[in-house]
């Protein structure tokens, strides 16, 4: 019997291998034909943009960017107007033309006296030269490292901090998906918030406790402040992996399970477990319009073949998939009913919702609801509708590298 086990185990074990060995190579298969593809056809940057427009909210002022050259140039302008603090906290930094700009700009703010603070992820930085990486010393900077804890097999240790955010003298703000380089200001689609007013505070306070948990020695403990208004139609959602607390995917079930109308949701990765799916297809069965509009090819196309693993069960319930053409769609929006809407920097997958830091803004109000309704609009006038019947007659071989890929889905 036990040399009947061994031979079981023995026989797993080659199976398992086998397994591992094939969705390998139809991982390199896919991304060598993805960068063929990339070569004969680049990202040409032209897609419909949404003009900024700045809306009165509950007493602050909020402006929804669609553009990252325009966004850049107003962060810019706040950061040069700045008189005593800049808190800028990035998930990638290139050192572009663009990258190179707001470091002298985060310079030039510390020489004048601000005091200016910077928090950037590592691991996302790696192929960043070391150059870039070096700071006048007049400047606060953490670089958030590959390994933060000391749990081998807990998100706390690994988390990545993905967030995007900038807050200048705690009066002005900004969050949502655009990193810091050129190639996110002229060729992706992305979405960024821009928050003037007491709302600011979500992101001031947000940056604060990141910083004071994981900052060096020698380096300052940042004021912890409380809001002046406390003004709940405008909360930050924080998953923060170093206290195991993900509200941000609770957030989206929760405004799901309250739609009565509509569901619009923007993403660059999506990738949603049982519970999301589920909440999307009760809101189709009670009489909900839910569209969700995706890259037809994103920057990581093993994930998209993940993501294609669920189109048939959602398609099959009634939700519409719209697939954006030409350009990597890398927003982190979505609206319900038009009066609840969230920005931020959150991927409707797994890495995101439980792995890595993160922040989304969600604004319970019906003027930002109906711009960022007009920003989805405009997104599906560079879109193209995935049918049924079109995804149905999808050839074998497609179906047969969906499954091999599928259980890669709890990794990305």
């Amino acid at each position: 019997m036990p040399a009947d086990r061994h031979v079981i185990q023995t026989g797993l074990g080659w199976i398992g291998a086998g397994f591992v060995t094939v969705q390998v190579g139809a991982a390199a298969t896919l991304m060598a034909m993805d960068a063929l593809r990339k070569r004969r056809y680049p990202p040409s940057g032209r897609f419909p943009r949404t003009p900024p427009e700045e809306i009165a909210v509950h007493g602050s002022r909020l402006t929804v960017f669609t553009d990252g050259d325009e966004l850049y140039d107003a962060m810019l302008a706040d950061i040069r107007a700045a008189r005593d603090t800049i808190f800028f906290e990035t998930y990638i930094w290139k050192s572009d033309e663009v990258g190179e700009l707001f470091k002298a700009e985060l310079t030039a703010a510390a020489a004048r006296g601000v005091d200016v603070h910077i928090i950037y992820d590592t691991f996302a930085n790696l192929v960043v030269p070391r150059s870039f990486k070096q700071f006048d010393e007049r400047l606060q900077v953490l670089p958030f490292g590959l390994v933060n804890g000391r749990f081998p097999l807990s998100p706390r240790t690994y988390a990545r901090d993905h967030r995007k955010v900038l807050v200048v003298d705690e009066a002005v703000g900004y969050v949502g998906g655009y990193n810091i380089g050129k190639l996110y200001s002229d060729t992706w689609r992305d979405t960024h918030l821009r928050v003037e007013g007491p709302a600011a505070w979500e992101l001031s306070n947000a940056f604060v406790d990141f910083w004071n948990f994981y900052k060096r020695p020698g380096q300052p403990e940042l004021p912890d402040r409380g809001a002046r208004k406390w003004e709940a139609r405008i909360r930050a959602s924080l998953n923060l992996p170093n206290r195991l607390l993900f509200p941000v995917r609770g957030m989206y079930i929760e405004a799901i399970e309250r739609a009565a109308e509509s569901v619009d949701i923007t993403q660059g990765y999506f990738l949603p477990d049982e519970e999301i799916v589920g909440a999307l297809l009760r809101a189709v069965r009670r009489g909900v319009e839910v569209r969700i509009l995706v890259p037809e090819y994103s920057n990581h196309v093993v994930a998209d073949w993940v993501a294609r693993g669920l189109y048939s069960r959602l398609l099959a319930g009634g939700v519409r998939i719209f697939l954006f053409q030409d350009a990597m769609v890398h927003a982190k929006t979505a609206t319900v009913d038009g009066r609840w809407a969230t920005v931020g920097t959150t991927n409707i997958d797994r890495l995101s919702m439980f792995g890595n830091f993160e922040i989304n803004l969600e604004v319970h109000d019906e003027e930002l609801a109906r711009k960022m309704g007009e920003v989805f609009a405009s997104d599906l006038g560079n879109a193209r509708e995935l049918t049924p019947e079109e995804w149905e007659a999808r050839p074998t071989y497609k179906r047969a590298v969906e499954q091999v890929l599928r259980p890669l889905s709890p990794l990305l």
